[in-house]
């Protein structure tokens, strides 16, 4: 992310905390580079005047992160991050209102969000089997689903028409008959132009459908029918973690996340709202949402 969507105020700001742990605290260029990308992103969250940021600001930033799928030991370093910040500002006489004593901490070992680290996670993916016509099916659909952080319900929904392999975007229908566009990686378009073209072929034999992914009889995959083929891949792959749809979701978040992706831009890819996030979303072009995913996806 650039700091153009920040005020000079804030920028200035930021630039003064990054010369001091880099110059005067000596610390490493990764933890400055973690710090700067920590604190800019709940910065770029809610941008106003530094005076006016509260604890309710802050609380309200963590628990969307956790929402998405966040770890723990990642809340725990945010908090840290932006502490540090603000007890910066302070000692250079700045004037802040965020009272750090009512953020609540994070507890470490706490409840553990469903995810794959990135070597894990591309680990299951690339040791996927792609000899016979399920193989590819399963690959495809598990490579979209963590390529997109599509909930299982919509991958499952999606039809042949929804893929637009020109721009690289799946239109995803919702909750709520909402609906949005995610962009999905490179290697992900080979294998859904695969899928479309010697795959989905063979499994619809001489029925007529636009569902997207089919089983072994030419109809509509069903989310028992996925449970079955995701329990057996992680069994065969020696996962002793309980691996379900939603981890691939939560990694998708969690990777974006921690790749330095805004959480803004993540909770448009994710398709959240709610009444509490409402007033913080901005318009996010699509195309901006293309080139950033294509440019923090591990997969890109």
């Amino acid at each position: 992310m650039t700091d153009d969507l920040l005020t000079p105020q804030l920028i200035s700001l930021l630039n003064g905390f990054t010369y001091f742990i880099k110059v005067e605290k000596g610390m490493a260029e990764n933890s400055v580079s973690s710090y700067q990308r920590d604190i800019r992103d709940f910065l770029l969250w809610k941008t106003q005047p530094i005076a006016d940021y509260t604890a309710q600001d802050l609380t309200a930033y963590l628990a969307e992160l956790a929402e998405v799928g966040l770890v723990n030991a990642s809340l725990a370093r945010k908090r840290v991050a932006v502490k540090q910040f603000f007890c910066w500002l302070e000692d250079n006489e700045e004037p802040v209102g965020l009272d750090f004593d009512q953020v609540p901490k994070i507890r470490l070992g706490q409840h553990l969000p469903d995810f794959l680290d990135v070597e894990a996670m591309l680990g299951l993916l690339d040791g996927l089997p792609t000899t016979t016509t399920l193989e590819k099916r399963n690959k495809t659909m598990l490579e979209l689903l963590y390529g997109t952080g599509m909930r299982i319900s919509e991958l499952l929904g999606l039809a042949t028409r929804d893929v637009n392999a020109e721009e690289q975007v799946v239109l995803v229908r919702g909750k709520g008959s909402k609906q949005r566009f995610v962009p999905y990686p490179d290697s992900v378009g080979a294998w859904l132009h695969s899928y479309l073209l010697q795959v989905r072929p063979v499994l619809l034999q001489t029925k007529q459908t636009d569902v997207l992914f089919l089983n072994q009889h030419g109809g509509k995959l069903s989310r028992m029918g996925f449970w079955k083929i995701l329990r057996k891949i992680t069994l065969e792959a020696g996962i002793t973690q309980e691996i379900t749809p939603h981890t691939f979701r939560h990694s998708f978040a969690t990777h974006l996340l921690e790749g330095g992706v805004n959480l803004r831009i993540v909770q448009v890819l994710l398709g959240h709202s709610s009444l509490n996030t409402t007033q913080i979303y901005t318009h996010v072009d699509t195309r901006y949402l293309i080139e950033t995913h294509r440019m923090y996806h591990p997969r890109a």
